[in-house]
């Protein structure tokens, strides 16, 4: 039986392996790319993990009075960078998505009110957490460039180049105005480059009035001035008495709206020694009146 058997396993077919495909590295667009299996796309997958912690001296039990002032964070970023080189340049689609947890009191840096009104972060629930424990959610970049074309969210191109550390004002920024933008980047030769870019203005907007007081540093009705959180308008001076003291106010939107997107246009020059750039843009400031009837201020 042992020789019969074997003979008929010889007249079996024989099935052939799968050929295994092996990730292949990509050069072509710098470290860290490899080839995805069955494609001619390439791919590079990064991010960090990040803890931090703070501390400072309570004084009270109370919560939201200094109570907790010390709070711990853990954040996580995510970065996907897919190329693919197509007769018409390269095709790239750019993801950064950034995420965390934190807790402490409002002294600590554990949670932020702001995030969450905004739908970019959730309260945790649970005992003794909510109010003190937040997971939040950022997309940071989400862009698409070809042939030129930048469309997504992405650094404006206003800035002089991501990453870098300016002066606004007296306030230190780092990279902090990525926005909504549809930008084309002319390549003129010899490292100058030409971009004409519409971005989100809502990004770069401050308030155009005092949430606190009028144009004339005077309280008129303090429960109806903090438009950004009550929705309620901002009293503005627009009349003054014989003596020069301020009579009259108008109840105006400091809220801008989005009318038109922010014009920017860069002229810039990368060499070996380093990079220039020229920068230019137009942004709208506008506010509605919601009561043309003016008021008095008592006295």
């Amino acid at each position: 039986f042992a020789a019969v058997g074997a003979a008929h396993a010889a007249d079996l077919p024989v099935k052939k392996a799968v050929p295994i495909e092996y990730v292949r590295v990509c050069s072509t667009y710098g470290a860290g790319f490899f080839y995805i299996p069955g494609t001619d796309t390439c791919l590079r997958l990064s991010g960090r993990a990040r803890f931090e912690g703070g501390y400072q001296t309570a004084y009270t039990r109370q919560f939201n009075q200094g109570g907790d002032t010390a709070g711990y964070g853990t954040r996580m970023r995510i970065n996907l960078d897919a190329r693919t080189q197509t007769g018409y340049g390269t095709l790239r689609a750019f993801v950064r998505l950034d995420a965390g947890y934190r807790s402490g009191g409002p002294y600590g840096g554990g949670t932020s009110g702001t995030q969450q009104r905004i739908g970019q972060a959730y309260a945790a629930l649970g005992v003794d957490q909510f109010g003190r424990g937040q997971s939040y959610m950022n997309v940071d970049k989400a862009f698409i460039q070809f042939a030129g074309l930048t469309a997504g969210r992405a650094s404006s191109f206003f800035d002089f180049y991501a990453h870098d550390f300016e002066f606004t004002g007296a306030t230190a920024g780092s990279d902090v105005f990525s926005t909504n933008l549809l930008a084309y980047t002319a390549t003129l030769g010899n490292g100058l480059s030409a971009t004409i870019s519409a971005e989100d203005p809502i990004f770069r907007r401050t308030g155009l009035f005092s949430p606190s007081v009028n144009a004339a540093n005077v309280t008129v009705n303090a429960a109806v001035v903090n438009f950004g959180l009550t929705n309620s308008p901002i009293p503005v001076v627009t009349g003054f008495n014989a003596a020069g003291a301020p009579s009259r106010f108008n109840f105006v939107d400091g809220i801008e709206k989005s009318r038109l997107p922010d014009f920017v246009g860069v002229l810039r020059l990368d060499q070996a020694w380093g990079s220039a750039q020229v920068s230019a843009a137009v942004h709208e400031l506008n506010a509605n009146n919601v009561q043309n009837t003016l008021g008095f201020i008592p006295g």
